[in-house]
């Protein structure tokens, strides 16, 4: 193996996951098997955000750093045969976003070391990433407890030269969201027509904006769920749910050049209606005083909160003679046809948001014990940095196995990349089922 038989750099405890205003501290690790000369050993803490109009290209069109501390651990001098550690330690700035990888730009940090050899010599430099993460609390957004609700009409044509008229209601029971909590939707549809209407579908979609010069919107559906359609003439209520999986938090706070949103979007086929919610997904679920908590049961999943201020929803198509009023139908249910979450091959298990509370190596967040099973390192969608929550959140009961969305990040770090979507899922229903 030549002079150099060993280069490696580790970060104390084996941390992978800091915050902003953290230290992170390690070693550098260096074995020789003969004496090896140097004019400096240096230790970089790096962290930048790249993006490009190209799908997985490297060549970044714009760039932002946030971070770029040098320190020399070594001067000028020879690494005798043996074993030698330098520590070094760096304080990470207040405001860094968190990590983030999709297929046009990503956030990245790492630590590099590098020997300086004399000249016509050869260099030596190693790597290690780390992860940040930028808590995103959301009991600081705006209303965030409150209900959500858009509703539109579509008057349309059909057989040529008969017309009806439609109205689409959706609202989900909050505004904000941690991964591993349920997302509940009810969604109203009167068909004043003489025509059945095509299939509702309700998804979860993540938009990630990369602010270059003509920017690139990328669109991805994260979840969906389809249901059956409504006879002519009939008023439908549709009630569904939709599990949050690991997902960067929304707005990538700190950073410039990427923007991260998601909504519900509920729409028809025929005749074809949308309506969005937006939505944020943060790390710190939202904490609902009973007051203003949202009613859970069946019959009263629609209604809104005795004291809860309902908030204000799309402009909707004046109706004078009250055709649309609900007393002129009678309410039937939608049933559900399909959902992407779920495996009908499954046995049903218990879904925990804690499931994402915890990654191993990172520090527990304050107040929380260390548990038995500690485990659980997800990636997240469009992401390399292993999510996790604070917070009390209880385990909600699902009927079906949670399938998470496909990886499809490009990550090519050279050291110890993070576990796969399926090594993250079989450490999640392992760990749960040991605790049980």
């Amino acid at each position: 193996m030549g002079k150099l038989q060993e280069f490696d750099i580790t970060l104390a405890n084996n941390k992978v996951v800091y915050g902003p205003g953290e230290s992170i501290s390690g070693t550098v690790k260096i074995r020789t098997g003969s004496p090896l000369q140097y004019k400096a050993i240096k230790v970089n803490c790096l962290g930048s955000c790249g993006i490009s109009n190209k799908m997985n290209d490297s060549s970044w069109s714009l760039e932002e750093h946030y971070l770029n501390s040098m320190l020399s651990v070594a001067d000028k001098g020879i690494l005798a045969p043996g074993e030698h550690r330098f520590p070094f330690q760096f304080v990470l700035p207040a405001a860094i976003p968190t990590s983030f990888e999709g297929p046009f730009g990503k956030i990245a940090y790492c630590v590099r070391a590098a020997i300086d050899t004399p000249r016509f010599s050869k260099d030596y430099k190693a790597q290690r990433p780390f992860y940040v993460l930028n808590m995103l609390n959301l009991n600081e957004v705006p209303d965030i407890e409150q209900q959500s609700c858009a509703v539109t009409t579509k008057k349309f044509s059909y057989l040529l030269v008969k017309t009806g008229t439609l109205m689409l209601k959706t609202r989900s029971d909050q505004r904000g969201y941690v991964p591993g909590q349920l997302i509940r939707l009810s969604t109203e549809i009167h068909n004043k027509s003489g025509k059945d209407t095509g299939y509702v579908l309700a998804s979860l979609v993540q938009m990630v904006t990369y602010r270059t010069k003509r920017p690139v919107v990328d669109r991805r559906t994260i979840a969906e769920v389809e249901g059956a359609g409504v006879k002519a003439g009939k008023h439908a209520e549709w009630k569904e749910q939709i599990i949050v999986p690991p997902l960067p938090q929304s707005g990538l706070s700190g950073c410039r050049l990427i923007n991260i949103d998601y909504f519900i979007q509920v729409s028809l086929k025929s005749p074809e209606t949308v309506v969005v919610l937006p939505i944020f997904i943060g790390n710190i679920p939202v904490n609902l005083s009973p007051v203003g908590s949202i009613p859970t049961s069946p019959s009263s999943s629609l209604a809104p909160s005795a004291t809860g201020v309902m908030p204000s929803a799309p402009p909707v198509e004046h109706d004078p003679d009250g055709e649309l009023g609900a007393g002129g139908f009678t309410s039937e249910e939608i049933p559900t046809k399909s959902h992407s979450q779920q495996d009908p091959s499954a046995s049903p298990v218990t879904m925990s948001p804690s499931a994402f509370s915890h990654a191993p190596g990172a520090a527990l967040p304050p107040g929380r014990l260390p548990g038995a099973t500690a485990p659980l390192f997800c990636l997240s969608t469009g992401a390399t940095i292993p999510f996790f929550t604070e917070g009390d959140v209880n385990p909600i009961p699902t009927s079906c196995s949670l399938i998470l969305p496909p990886e499809y990040s490009s990550c090519d770090y050279p050291q110890e990349p993070p576990p796969t979507y399926e090594e993250s899922c079989s450490s999640v229903d392992s760990s749960f089922n040991s605790g049980q």
